[in-house]
């Protein structure tokens, strides 16, 4: 099978032909149909994750080079393995499925509590192990396959990590009230995701939206914002904060990066929360008493567990998210694409068909 691989950190994938894997015990195999291009392979390909001031965060670390990219996999099941079959619960081989890939051991108390996403010995697809830049890939228990029925074939492989990354992000608001507004910074891919679950699971609320290029904001209100800011223009804030009566409830980041968390932070109201979920890179600083003064909290988040990833589906399947701009593109072109996200000139999400 052909792949597109990391063969040096800060270098262009290159080319890497395998053997088709064999499932052996839980395993199974699925060929690969879509696999979505995110931000976050940008910085595996880079190996590195900007912390500003010339810090950084070393991502070549707990894989094994060549190593193929791709966490936003979808494909038809292609083989089982002996003790896989009494697993299947109904899945048939040929049937198409999406892959959850934020997989971790699933023997420690993290992983049985439903949080294997953030599992302290993480063996997630397209992140420490082979993903979905590739014709196939081998996926450790028939668990992880989801139904896509009804959802629109590469659409649905982008919601295994921005649409959970949204969903589990905006699932961890806790205090705004009907009436008040949601912030979505960045908009993205994964914000775009954002602002269509947010509509979803706060319909008396309004949405927000910001972000430093107009074409997005544009994208932004087409897909249902109230309304939209230009966070580099120097009155936005200003003219949120009038619109708001004192500031959104919450502000979501999907940006994460020093300019859009200090956004996010004079955007909120007092008691307001801001959840980061971008990984762009930089410092923030925040004077200690300014937390119990305001008071406010800012949270992490990091994709999203396996029984999040299934609420999510469902509510996909039913129609109740409007899809987000999808360009397909031939496997080949995965470093053009990782290029232009780089560059910050993709609107909506690349996937990439083998």
């Amino acid at each position: 099978m052909k792949s597109q691989a990391i063969t040096a950190y800060g270098k262009p994938l290159e080319e890497v032909t395998s053997e088709t894997p064999t499932p052996k015990g839980t395993e199974v195999v699925v060929k690969i149909s879509h696999s979505g291009v995110c931000h976050s392979d940008v910085h595996l390909q880079d190996g590195h994750v900007d912390l500003g001031d010339g810090d950084k965060i070393d991502w070549t670390r707990g894989r094994t080079l060549p190593h193929t990219l791709g966490h936003e996999i979808e494909g038809t099941l292609s083989a089982v393995g002996p003790e896989a079959e009494k697993l299947l619960e109904g899945r048939k081989i040929g049937q198409r499925f999406v892959v959850f890939p934020w997989i971790g051991c699933g023997e420690c108390a993290t992983c049985k509590r439903d949080q294997e996403h953030i599992c302290s010995k993480p063996r997630q697809l397209g992140i420490q192990v082979a993903g979905g830049y590739s014709e196939y890939v081998l996926v450790p228990h028939p668990k992880y396959l989801l139904d896509a029925t009804g959802v629109p074939e590469g659409l649905a492989a982008t919601y295994m990590c921005s649409g959970i990354t949204a969903f589990s992000a905006l699932k961890k608001i806790r205090n705004a009230y009907e009436g008040e507004s949601i912030l979505i910074v960045g908009l993205g891919g994964v914000g775009m995701m954002g602002l269509q679950f947010a509509r979803a699971l706060f319909p008396d609320k309004k949405i927000l939206g910001a972000d430093i290029d107009p074409k997005k904001l544009e994208a932004a209100k087409a897909a249902g914002a109230h309304a939209v800011y230009n966070s580099k223009e120097a009155e936005s804030l200003k003219q949120l904060k009038t619109d708001t009566g004192g500031g959104a409830a919450a502000a979501v980041d999907f940006v994460g990066s020093t300019p859009s968390l200090n956004f996010a932070n004079g955007a909120i109201r007092r008691g307001g929360e801001i959840i980061v979920v971008g990984l762009f890179g930089g410092k923030f600083a925040a004077p200690i008493p300014s937390f119990p003064g305001r008071p406010f909290s800012i949270v992490g988040s990091y994709t999203g567990p396996l029984g999040e990833t299934r609420e999510m589906m469902e509510l996909v399947k039913a129609g109740k998210i409007k899809p987000i701009p999808i360009e397909e593109r031939p496997l080949t072109d995965a470093n053009r694409t990782l290029d232009q996200l780089r560059e910050g000139s993709i609107v909506g999400r690349v996937v990439l068909k083998p």
